[in-house]
């Protein structure tokens, strides 16, 4: 249990670090690869996410979810990587190649769905090397660059207004 109180303050430093320089990305470019980080403690609906953005045009082999559980069992089989606290060592660093992969992938768009604050998914937002970063408004505004208001289980509504905002950007570029 102390270990785990030591992990999380190291990630918060971190996160605090990398909070203060973040660096704003711009969109301009259409959406061929997406990352989706899901929280799975409030959302289990992962199949009918998936199948929302890819109504809405994104190759399904170009999405890659990874998946965060509260409490991760080393025995259960899942059906996408999934991690949790487990996965950082005692100084706050991720062990799980995965997710270092995960992290230093160039993503077009990164979802960041999660509505709750949660150091070990904010530290993975905060990383990630996504060309555009989304999320919900609820979350630290430094994380994404559009913040959707909405709830976690209306992932319609979520999926809707992400690309009309997407769509709106990219015709102010052209």
């Amino acid at each position: 249990m102390f270990l785990n109180y030591t992990k999380v303050f190291f990630v918060k430093k971190s996160l605090r670090k990398n909070l203060d320089n973040v660096k704003n990305s711009s969109f301009t470019t259409d959406i061929q690869t997406v990352g989706l980080l899901l929280d799975e403690s409030y959302f289990s609906e992962k199949e009918a996410l998936l199948a929302e953005l890819v109504s809405k045009g994104i190759v399904e082999k170009n999405i890659r979810m990874i998946v965060y559980k509260d409490k991760f069992n080393k025995k259960e089989t899942y059906s996408y990587p999934t991690f949790g606290i487990e996965h950082l060592n005692w100084n706050g660093t991720i062990t799980e190649p995965f997710l270092n992969d995960f992290m230093n992938e160039k993503f077009d768009l990164l979802i960041s769905y999660y509505d709750i604050e949660k150091v070990m998914l904010m530290f993975v937002t905060s990383n990630s090397k996504a060309k555009f970063k989304v999320g919900f408004a609820s979350i630290d505004k430094r994380l994404n660059r559009l913040m959707i208001n909405t709830n976690v289980r209306d992932y319609k509504v979520f999926v809707n207004e992400l690309f009309k905002y997407l769509k709106n950007i990219k015709q102010n570029i052209i």
